[in-house]
This record gives C-alpha cells, sequence and structure tokens, in this order.
C-alpha cells in the first residue's frame, strides 16, 4: 500500500482525499487537520450571517465519519508541527499534547490560507473580527444579537467585504464599507461594472467610505470608532476583510515559493520537493490569461488542483488545463461575473488589449416579465485578437455565460471566432441576435 499524507481538510484536501479513495484500492490516506470541522464553505458565510439561509448545516459538505467510512485516516484538532522532507516523516500535535508521526510515500500539502490582518492600534479590542472559519461566522452571528450592536464597519470592500455588507445591512444595522482604493471591487472588474456595484450598494443604504486609510481602532475595552486618515466613523462591531495570503510556513525554507510566499507547483502540481505536491489556496496556478504561473486563491481551483494531485499520486498522471481566475457575486439582486483580465488590468500589465462592449436586454422586447438588460465587455489581445477576459453584469442570472469565455481564454479562441459561434435562440432564454454575438460582431 502506498502511504499518502495530507495535511489539510479544506476543499483542496477533501478532494483530495475523495479521489484518491475513489479511484484507488491501493493507497492508506492519513489526513491532518488543525481546525474541527471539515469541509466549511467559506463563500457560503455571508448567507448565513445575512439571515438568506435556514441556518449552517449545508454548508458543509463531508464530514470526518464520512471519509473515514471511506478508508481515510483522520486526525481532526491536530496541527502539524513539523515535516522531515528527507526522511518523509509528518509530525502532529493534538490536542492532549501527544505527538502523532506519520510516515509517507507521498505528500499533499492543502494548507490554504490565513487572513491579512494588519498592524493597527486597537486591533485587540473586543469585537474586532476576521471572518473566514466557521468560527468566526458563529461568533459574528451570536454578536449581532447584542443590541447594543448597531454600527458595523467593515474593512475591505473585495468580494468577502461587499458580501458581509450586505448581510449585516440585512440586520438592520447601520454599515460603513471602507476601502483604501476608491471602489469596490477593486481587481475584478473594470470602471464601469465596479460602478454598478457601487451604485447598487448605496442604493440599500450601505455607507461608502472608498479612498481611506485605516489608521486606528479605538475603544475602552471594546472598539468604538474607527480612525481613517480622513474621518473617524462610529463602530461597535469592525469586521476585517483585507484579503488572504497563502499559508505556508510548513517546509518554507525546503520548498520553492512564488513572490507571494505560495509553494511554487508544475502542472502537476507537483513541488520543488519529489513526491511532495501543493494544492488550494497555499499554492500556484498556471493562468492561462497571462500564459504564466500566479496565485488565484477560489474554492474552484482548489478543488481542480486537488483532483489533478490526486490522480498523479495514484499512478494516473495528469496536467492542469490551466486557470482564468472566474468569480462571481451577487449583492442584493444584482449578480456579476468576470473571468481572466480586465482591460485596466492587462493595460496595466504593459498589454496591448482592446475590448467590445455591449449591453442588450435577455430576451426579445415582447418578453415582459423577467426581461433584464445584460452588460457584457470582452476584453482582447490587440494583436493576436485572442479572448483574455471578460465581465458581465445583470439582475438576470446569467452567471453560466461565463463559463463560454472561460473556455474560451482556455482554448485561445479568437474575438472573430467567437463572432460565428453557433449560439442557440428561443425567445424563452435569449434574442436571435444575443449580446455575446453582438458584442464579438462590433469588435474593431
Amino acid at each position: 500500500m502506498k502511504k499518502v499524507v495530507i495535511v489539510g481538510a479544506n476543499h483542496a484536501g477533501t478532494s483530495a482525499i475523495n479521489t484518491i479513495l475513489d479511484h484507488s484500492k491501493d493507497c492508506d490516506v492519513t489526513v491532518f487537520d488543525a481546525n474541527s470541522n471539515i469541509s466549511f464553505l467559506g463563500c457560503g458565510m455571508a448567507l448565513w450571517i445575512g439571515n438568506q439561509i435556514a441556518g449552517p448545516e449545508g454548508l458543509f459538505y463531508a464530514s470526518k465519519e464520512g471519509l473515514e467510512a471511506k478508508g481515510a485516516k483522520i486526525y481532526m484538532e491536530t496541527p502539524v508541527t513539523r515535516i522531515d522532507f528527507d526522511k518523509k516523516v509528518v509530525y502532529g500535535k493534538n490536542l492532549e499534547g501527544n505527538v502523532i508521526e506519520a510516515t509517507y510515500d507521498d505528500l499533499i500539502l492543502a494548507t490554504g490560507s490565513l487572513p491579512i490582518v494588519p498592524r493597527l492600534e486597537g486591533i485587540d479590542l473586543e469585537n474586532v473580527q476576521q471572518v473566514k472559519l466557521y468560527q468566526d461566522a458563529e461568533a459574528v452571528i451570536k454578536k449581532l444579537k447584542n443590541p447594543d450592536i448597531n454600527d458595523v464597519v467593515v474593512v475591505g470592500a473585495g468580494y468577502i467585504g461587499v458580501e458581509l455588507a450586505e448581510a449585516f445591512q440585512r440586520h438592520k444595522k447601520n454599515v460603513t464599507l471602507i476601502d483604501i482604493a476608491n471602489t469596490s471591487l477593486p481587481a475584478y472588474y473594470d470602471g464601469p461594472f465596479r460602478e454598478m456595484m457601487n451604485q447598487n450598494l448605496k442604493d440599500n443604504g450601505i455607507h461608502l467610505a472608498f479612498g481611506e486609510k485605516v489608521q486606528k481602532l479605538d475603544g475602552t475595552g471594546k472598539v468604538e470608532r474607527v480612525i481613517t486618515d480622513k474621518a473617524v466613523y462610529k463602530a461597535d462591531m469592525v469586521v476585517l476583510a483585507i484579503g488572504f495570503k497563502p499559508n505556508t510556513a510548513l517546509g518554507f525554507d525546503t520548498l520553492d515559493t512564488f513572490k507571494n510566499g505560495a509553494y511554487l507547483v508544475n502542472k502537476h502540481q507537483l513541488t520543488s520537493k519529489p513526491n511532495v505536491y501543493a494544492i488550494g489556496d497555499c499554492a500556484t496556478v498556471y493562468d492561462n490569461s497571462q500564459d504564466a504561473t500566479n496565485y488565484i486563491a477560489l474554492a474552484s481551483n482548489s478543488v481542480r488542483s486537488a483532483i489533478v494531485a490526486a490522480h498523479n499520486v495514484i499512478g494516473n498522471p495528469i496536467e492542469t488545463a490551466g486557470v482564468q481566475g472566474s468569480n462571481g457575486i451577487a449583492i442584493y439582486d444584482l449578480k456579476m461575473v468576470s473571468t481572466g483580465l480586465t482591460a485596466e488590468r492587462a493595460e496595466a500589465m504593459g498589454l496591448n488589449v482592446k475590448y467590445t462592449d455591449f449591453e442588450d436586454l435577455q430576451k426579445p422586447e415582447f418578453i415582459e416579465h423577467n426581461n433584464y438588460p445584460v452588460k457584457l465587455r470582452i476584453v482582447y489581445d490587440a494583436s493576436s485578437r485572442v479572448i483574455i477576459g471578460a465581465q458581465m453584469a445583470s439582475k438576470h442570472d446569467m452567471s453560466m455565460g461565463i463559463h463560454f469565455f472561460s473556455l474560451a481564454i482556455q482554448e485561445h479562441v479568437t474575438i472573430d471566432k467567437l463572432a460565428l459561434t453557433d449560439l442557440f435562440f428561443l425567445p424563452h432564454f435569449n434574442k436571435p441576435y444575443n449580446y455575446v454575438t453582438m458584442a464579438a460582431l462590433s469588435a474593431k
């Protein structure tokens, strides 16, 4: 039996465990995880916090018992303290202080990411929260029941910050969203799309404090104020949603790393050390939109990277097809999705790009109900005309459309080929000359 040790039972780790045990009878799988639960869908936390779902139960899709029934040995609440890469031994320590050793033939690191915590005065005040783990969300929900918590400040206007702002507003709290950038979602969308989200937030009563740098959290025992370089905001609770960094302390001095500290892996998910793989948020990805190694922390990437590593471990060598960073968000009734590079980011990288915009109703005008405009931008290389990015926004759920563009980027489809791609028409769904076709046809 091949001995496989997996460090981490998050999205990536769980996917690796299942893939190995579902496709091989020749692997002895041992798993270490520092947490008390498995497979929590952090991307659903805001739905739970905002009372948009009944409870957290559906946010778990695997369990220790279920994985052990398949044959894995799971050590929960047992953080790995050291790995001897030469002797191929992993050392963990459980809650009782006992050291658990596990030898391996193949090692899979699924150590995930850690929230970025700024060095701010007042960071240790009561009611200053991070929101990543199940326990974090649970703590926030309990505090929201306190009638004294009325003013909530969210620091960071990326996906998680925007989602949390909506969740707190649904509790009728006074919500302020702060970001050092001059907009929400600065990494994912071009200006016209960001403005749609900013207006959506304002229309729903969220105060936007963009272009401001948090300098200090102030209060006596509990947080009471957030002080920026431009203003002071009352705060009964502060939630930090600044971002994440790869959790790569294990083997950091042994394994090659990317510029941000992520484990550097090849297309087999193999690190610089033989028989050591890295998957999920702790590892790099191959980014097709840039034709280069990159770091894109998404749950979908975690799952795919785990499948690739697991198949290589069981002796079925496969390579990743790469990623495009496809992502999406739904705030109130506005849905936005994107993949690849935005025009602004591509230009900042020095790339010579063009883009084509189009906006139209999803369905023909004679469809009088549930027929919303869809805004689309396609970004493409000015010379080769190969598509490298796309963004879509609408009250209509057009989210499946971004998968179309994700594949186009992966397969190096040109904007001209897209213009003549066979897209079906039926009034129930779309127009005969739909916005995808029209955007491509109008490309210069």
